[in-house]
This record gives structure tokens, sequence and C-alpha cells, in this order.
């Protein structure tokens, strides 16, 4: 192995959208074999990371005063030589260092789907390579131990980053034993609810609604990582717009997700066994409604009735059916 085969990944802050670049590393480390990694990335989206093959080093990327994180991060790499520099930031680090390869994502002029934008850099836009999570045997033995192997289970993410894009958690336990009733299409399933470490508050109304022995409450227990080893155990996914959909995606499970007041062009689920459901109202019309503010954590989901969900999801279902059936 070459002393400088070595990639310097700068990930995006949030979780959903280091999630969606997921795919250009992996298709780097295709070309790469071998190849050492160091991500840099912030508090929240460094674990996305934690599973990469060839992890060398991991930076965390505090945001401080005066842009000082940046030449903090120049400082722990300026001394290597690197075949590839990923910014998915957009900052002049890339062009600090020595590098064989600088890739960094062109500026968004129209509506486009991260995973799309992180594959131009690479020259395939047509042909997308898909997000990846990286899991590990500790991993996939803490989710056995938390959702053991006793039938279907049907998984919730009723959180958001923001309030705007949670649906009413009265309707996610509505629908949820809908699907999980004598006549829906996971009979008896358990119900696993998933959250951040400070969304409970958020979660309480499902998790309440869920009958105890039904009920799988995993909000704020979970790191990323050992939070996609439990969702690969699980029959499906529905949440908000959040990290956790992009996750479930990733990961490979049925995933439906739920939009209002985000742009499902740039953000819906990304598979072939994904699909999204949206408020009656585009983007568009929620943020010109009078009074609309994006700083109230007021749900803008109230239009979103539990049988549109419900008939999106039996949907996603059929179609993931017919796949495998083929």
């Amino acid at each position: 192995m070459s002393a400088d085969l070595r990639i310097l990944f700068i990930a995006s802050n949030r979780i959903g959208d280091a999630i969606l670049s997921t795919g250009l590393l992996a298709r780097l480390l295709t070309e790469y074999p071998g190849a050492r990694v160091t991500i840099a990335a912030g508090p929240a989206s460094l674990p996305v990371f934690g599973g990469v093959p060839g992890l060398e080093n991991a930076i965390l990327l505090r945001k401080r005063r005066f842009g000082l994180h940046w030449l903090g991060l120049w400082w722990k790499t300026f001394g290597r030589s690197w075949r590839v520099v990923v910014d998915m930031r957009r900052s002049a680090i890339a062009w600090m260092l020595v590098a064989d390869r600088r890739l960094t994502p062109p500026k968004a002029e129209r509506a486009i789907h991260r995973v799309v934008q992180a594959a131009e850099m690479l020259g395939m836009a047509g042909n997308p390579p898909a997000p990846k999570i990286w899991l590990r045997t500790p991993h996939r033995d803490a989710a056995r131990n938390l959702i053991p192997k006793t039938g279907p289970v049907l998984a919730l993410g009723p959180t958001a980053n923001w309030g705007g894009k949670t649906w009413p958690g009265e309707r996610f336990a509505e629908l949820a034993m809908r699907l999980t009733g004598p006549d829906g299409p996971l009979p008896g399933a358990r119900i696993a609810i998933f959250g951040g470490p400070e969304e409970r508050l958020q979660a309480n109304p499902v998790l309440a609604a869920i009958p105890r022995d039904r009920r799988i409450d995993l909000v704020g227990k979970l790191d990323i990582l050992t939070a996609g080893a439990c969702l690969e155990r699980c029959q499906m996914y529905i949440g908000n717009d959040s990290g956790l959909m992009h996750l479930s995606a990733a990961i490979g499970i049925p995933t439906l997700g739920l939009f209002g007041p985000s742009d499902e062009r740039s953000y819906a689920p990304w598979g072939n066994r994904t699909a999204f459901v949206r408020t009656p109202e585009s983007l568009d019309q929620i943020v010109s409604q009078p009074g609309y503010d994006h700083r109230s954590n007021e749900t803008r989901m109230e239009s979103l009735t539990v049988d549109a969900v419900e008939k999106a999801a039996l949907d996603l279902l059929d179609q993931c059916s017919k796949g495998e059936a083929a």
C-alpha cells in the first residue's frame, strides 16, 4: 500500500447530509482500494463514519469564532500528501493542502437531490452511487439484544431537528395500530420508536400511545451506528424528514419519508425501497402561508392525513414485495 494513498473527507455537519454523501466516499474506496481515510466532521455527523474501512483518523470539527476551526483542521492535515481531498462544506481547505485530486460539490442552482449533487463531483450524475452505512459486529451484537428476532418490527421516527417537520405524534400511533392490527400488513408486529437524546419530548406522545407489550423504546438510547443495526432488524421505517430517515434508507429497509416544509426534491429518501408522501400543499405553498415563521416549532404537517400515509405505506410494501418476487 502506497504511503500516500490517503483520502481526507470533510463531511457535512448535519447527519442527513452526511449520510447522503456516503455513496461518494464508498465509490472512492472502490477506486482506491486500501486507502487510509481521515474524516473531519462536526459532533453530530462524525459518528456516521465510525465503521468506514481503512479509517485512520477522525477529526472532530467544532465551530470556532473567526473560522479558527478551519485553521485547526489545516494544522492537523497539512503535513501529509493526500490522494483525494473531498470537502462537502466547500471551504478553502482543499486548496491549502497538497493533493492529487480535489472534490467539492457544485453550487446548487436548481432543486437537485443531494445524492445526485455528490455524484456530479465524480461525473456520475446519471448513475449516482447510493448512500452506504458501514456497520461493525459490536453494533449488530447490541441490536440483537435490543430487538430480539421474535417477529416483525415496525420502526417509527416521530422526531426531527425542527418542530415544523414533525407529523403529530397521535397520528403516528394511529398509523402504527392500523399497520400492525389483524388486518394490517404487519399483524402483531412490535413497534420500535427511534429518536435522538434530546428528542424525548417529541417522541413521548407516540410512546404513551403504544401498548407496553408491543413497544420498543429506543429514544435517546443509541449511537447512530447501533441505530442503523437496529433498523436492519425492522421490516419497515416510517418517519419525518430527518437523519434517521436517511439512515433507514441507506440500511436498505422499506423507508417512507413524510414531508411538509422541506424539499423532497433535495431530501427524499434515496433507494429502490423508498418512497415519500407529502402534505397536499407544496413546499412553496407552505412557506408562503400568512404567519409562516421558520423559527416556530409549530408543526406544518397537520394537513397530512393518516389515510394518506397508510396508503403510501401499503403501496411501498407492495412495491417491495413485487421487487423481491421478481
